[in-house]
C-alpha cells in the first residue's frame, strides 16, 4: 500500500513509519520539523520504499496514497504552549488540506486525536461517549479545541462527501524517538532521573497517568487504518492507572538514580484523571497493550542513555 504519513518525523509518526516500511509498505513521511526531526527518520532514507516530503500542510500538499495518517501537530504541553497559533492551524487548516486530498483521491483517513478531547474528566474512566470537560479558553485550549474542531470537521466531511475516516484518541503514549526536552512527565522523570537533578512533580502527584509503550500504540494504529471500522472514534491507550508521584519513584528505581522529588504547583487546567476504557478498540480493532510498564520504561531508559552519551 501507498501511505502518507503527515507529521512522520515526529515521536510517534517515526515509529510509526518504521512499521510501515518493515510491513513492506511504500510511505511518504510528510514533515515541517517543527516538532519533529529528519534524524528520527535517518535509518529509512536510503530505502527506496520511503519518501520524505518537507511540507507544511497548512500551506497544502502534493501527493496520492491510499491511506493518510494525520499526526501533524505540537503534542507536548512545551511544545503547544510556545506554538498555539501554530497548533490551532495545523488541526483546522492542516487538517482541512489533507481531507480534501481523502475526498479526492477516495483514501482511508486516520485522524490522530488525543484524550486532551476530554478535558479534565469529570468521570474515572473516559469511553468515548463521553464529551468532555474542557476550558475553551485556558492556556490548553489551543491542543484541546483544536483537536476537538479536527473531529468536528471530519464529521462534517463525511456528512458532507461520505469519506473513510476512523479517529483514534490517543491517550499518554512514551518511548524511544522522545525529545529530551519534551516536556511530557516519561522523558522528564527519565532525563533528571539520569543526571542527578530532583523528579518534578506537579501538586501532590496524586494526579494519574496511563501510560502506553509506542509499540503498542503503533499496533494499535495500524489496525485502526486497516480496520472495517467507519465513521467511529476509538480510544488507544493503556487503561493501566497510575498516580505520577508513584511514576516517578517508579523511574528512580528503574534509573537506580539517587535524585530527590521535587514538588512544584500544579498548572492550569492539568488533567487529575487519565485512563482510557479500551473497549472499543478491542472489540473493533482485536487491539489491548501487550508491553508492560517495567518493560516499555526500560526500553525507553536505554535509549534515553544513548542520547544523553
Amino acid at each position: 500500500m501507498r501511505i502518507a504519513v503527515a507529521g512522520g518525523a515526529g515521536f510517534i509518526g517515526s515509529n510509526l513509519c518504521k512499521s510501515l516500511i518493515a510491513d513492506g509498505h511504500e510511505v511518504i513521511c510528510i514533515d515541517n520539523y517543527v516538532t519533529g526531526s529528519k534524524k528520527n527518520v535517518a535509518t529509512l532514507m536510503d530505502d527506496p520504499a520511503f519518501t520524505l516530503l518537507e511540507a507544511d500542510i497548512t500551506e497544502g500538499v502534493d501527493f496520492q496514497a491510499e491511506f493518510i495518517f494525520n499526526l501533524a501537530s505540537p503534542a507536548s504541553p512545551v511544545d503547544y504552549y510556545k506554538l498555539p497559533i501554530e497548533t490551532m492551524m495545523v488541526n483546522s487548516l492542516g487538517t482541512k488540506n489533507l481531507l480534501e486530498s481523502a475526498r479526492k483521491n477516495g483514501s482511508r483517513f486516520l485522524m490522530a486525536s488525543t484524550s486532551e478531547v476530554y478535558g479534565d474528566p469529570q468521570i474515572p474512566v473516559q469511553d468515548e461517549t463521553y464529551w468532555g470537560h474542557v476550558n475553551p479558553n485556558g492556556p490548553r485550549s489551543c491542543y484541546d479545541e483544536a483537536k476537538r474542531f479536527a473531529e468536528a470537521l471530519i464529521m462534517s466531511y463525511w456528512r458532507q462527501y461520505e469519506i473513510n475516516f476512523i479517529i483514534v484518541r490517543i491517550f499518554n503514549t512514551f518511548g524511544p524517538f522522545m525529545r529530551l526536552n519534551d516536556g511530557r512527565v516519561v522523558p522528564n522523570f527519565i532525563k533528571q532521573a539520569l543526571t542527578g537533578e530532583p523528579l518534578t512533580v506537579y501538586g501532590d502527584g496524586s494526579q494519574t497517568r496511563s501510560l502506553c509503550y509506542v509499540d503498542d500504540l503503533v499496533a494499535g494504529l495500524k489496525a485502526a487504518i486497516f480496520s472495517e471500522a467507519k465513521t467511529e472514534v476509538v480510544n488507544l491507550g493503556n487503561p493501566n492507572e497510575m498516580s505520577v508521584l508513584k511514576l516517578a519513584e517508579f523511574t528512580r528505581r528503574a534509573c537506580a538514580s539517587d535524585s530527590e522529588i521535587s514538588y512544584h504547583p500544579l498548572p492550569v487546567d492539568d488533567p487529575t484523571r487519565r485512563r482510557p476504557d479500551i473497549t472499543k478498540a478491542k472489540k473493533l480493532l482485536d487491539w489491548e497493550p501487550k508491553i508492560s510498564l517495567t518493560e516499555g520504561l526500560n526500553k525507553t531508559i536505554a535509549w534515553f542513555k544513548g542520547e544523553l552519551n
